[in-house]
């Protein structure tokens, strides 16, 4: 019988909420068939991304899983990255062991092309987790792959709850606003998980005591990581725990039905200093702009940390 699983590429800069999203990805084969994993530089440079990514599968148990090293920097500007809040390795916390299975050889951008070329068309979901420079790429050197991909999913982005890296940004579109507005322009079938999203995922003491209690590798990791990193975000934002940003997007793919949102219009700002990677949402439909992504706002925090823990508790 053929698997009605559906077919996704993970394009990620891990982070700790990175490697929660690509465990959630590996351990649930009946939802989601990761073809391959494409890293980018973002939180942390490249060398480490790359790294953290078979860091992470060989965590799940999961060593054939075909990682790529991607772009070492945005389109055209410098790389900002964010140690000060996933530590200098990006998945500060845990005490994990350097992977043992091969990097590619493939450059992230060529796999990603000839993936949606061999697929059938309209078969293949892209999952970015980062900043958006390998898609971008990727689009500029094949502008055919556009209509090929069933959907892009993405974490990016904030309206209600404006940036997280400067006043009106949030960090993975920031680091890139050129490939985001690249991206945002491609007529891609777009799902954004915004901070407006994100930050109701809140890790609170009971869910990560959940996680701890699984008793597995993975569980203990993904409490230690998520302890690393919610000292930060306590600390700016008053809030109850760290918000697991990138894990609502594999989630969507999963149980769609816990997330709920608009279709509307988004842009993203390229040329303000003072707005720089604003994504841009015309929320209440003031404009006459096409919609071009559907911008989650709300999700079942409690049924999100359900499927959380059930899937890892596989690994």
């Amino acid at each position: 019988m053929a698997s009605l699983a559906r077919k996704i590429i993970i394009d990620t800069d891990p982070g700790q909420d990175d490697a929660v999203a690509i465990l959630l990805a590996l351990a649930s084969p009946e939802d989601l068939d990761v073809l391959g994993i494409t890293a980018v530089a973002g939180n942390v440079p490249l060398d480490l991304t790359q790294k953290n990514a078979r860091i992470i599968c060989e965590l799940a148990g999961k060593a054939d899983v075909k990682v790529f090293a991607g772009c070492d920097r945005p389109l055209g500007r410098d790389l900002v990255t964010a140690e000060h809040v996933h530590g200098k390795t990006g998945l500060d916390g845990p005490d994990l062991a350097d992977p043992k299975m091969p990097l590619q050889d493939q450059h992230a951008v060529d796999f990603i092309i000839d993936t949606l070329l061999a697929e059938p068309s309209g078969t293949v979901t892209l999952c970015p987790l980062g900043p958006l420079t390998n898609i971008a790429t990727a689009l500029q050197k094949a502008p055919d792959i556009a209509q090929r991909i069933q959907q892009i999913v993405l974490m990016g982005g904030a309206y209600f709850e404006v940036g997280n890296i400067t006043p009106t940004a949030e960090f993975n579109i920031y680091v890139d606003p050129e490939a985001a507005d690249i991206t945002f322009k491609s007529g891609i079938d777009i799902v954004v998980m915004p901070l407006d999203v994100t930050h109701k995922a809140l890790v609170t003491r009971a869910r990560n005591d959940a996680f701890r209690d699984l008793g597995t590798p993975a569980g203990s990791a993904v409490a230690q990581m998520t302890d690393f990193f919610e000292r930060f975000d306590k600390e700016k934002y008053g809030s109850a725990g760290a918000p697991l940003h990138d894990p609502c997007v594999t989630a969507y793919l999963i149980k769609p039905e816990l997330f709920t949102g608009r279709h509307v219009n988004v842009e993203i700002e390229t040329q303000s200093e003072l707005t720089l990677g604003m994504t841009v949402a015309d929320w209440w439909g003031v404009t006459d702009r096409a919609p071009n992504a559907t911008f989650i706002g709300d999700l079942d925090a409690d049924g999100f940390f359900a499927l959380l823990a059930e899937r890892i508790g596989r690994l």
